[in-house]
């Protein structure tokens, strides 16, 4: 039967879907130092089925994905996604601005960053300056999602040394995180 390029295209995202849950089953699993024998065991389902969700071949139902997450002591949570608007300096160099701030694990809020051939220790409130205004300024989506906390920026914002237009771009965000609204977890 040949399928209709919509078919398609939600086959291939369910399949990539698929994908991606059973990483994350692995990831749990192995987090929690279980076997697959064990977690399906304490998850009340079977092996077999346990490694048919591992490696993408079959789908849990969200129930069976959330039983299985919390058997291995993780939970299956909703949080906004965060989403970039792309900006221009007035120099014509690009930056990028998110739609909302989030908060960082701490092991990677206050962790090691390695931006441009260096490294920071943002645990050290100075070098987290030096980083953040880096980020900002020149950050990649991707950078600011692993680097920015909100709370951290937050309390940072008056030290940093930004371009008046990167600053009137984030300012709104700064200022939602420091009434306690806008910065996820």
């Amino acid at each position: 039967m040949v399928s209709s390029p919509v078919e398609a295209a939600l086959a291939s995202d369910v399949a990539a879907w698929a994908k991606r849950g059973g990483l994350l089953f692995r990831q749990a699993r192995h987090a929690a130092s279980m076997n697959q024998k064990a977690l399906a065991s304490v998850s009340g389902t079977s092996r077999t089925t346990l490694s048919a969700y591992e490696h993408g071949r079959k789908s849990p139902t969200l129930e069976t994905a959330g039983r299985i997450l919390d058997a291995a002591g993780f939970r299956l949570v909703l949080e906004p996604k965060v989403e970039f608007a792309g900006r221009m300096r007035g120099d014509g160099r690009a930056f990028h601005v998110p739609s909302r701030l989030q908060r960082l694990p701490v092991a990677a809020a206050l962790g090691v960053a390695r931006l441009r051939d260096r490294v920071y220790d943002l645990a050290d409130r100075e070098q987290r300056r030096a980083a953040y205004t880096l980020l900002l300024c020149e950050g990649t989506p991707r950078e600011l999602l692993d680097h920015v906390d909100g709370v951290l920026l937050a309390d940072l914002w008056d030290e940093l040394d930004l371009p008046p237009d990167i600053r009137a771009e984030w300012r709104s965000l700064v200022e939602e995180a420091r009434h306690g609204a806008g910065v996820i977890n």
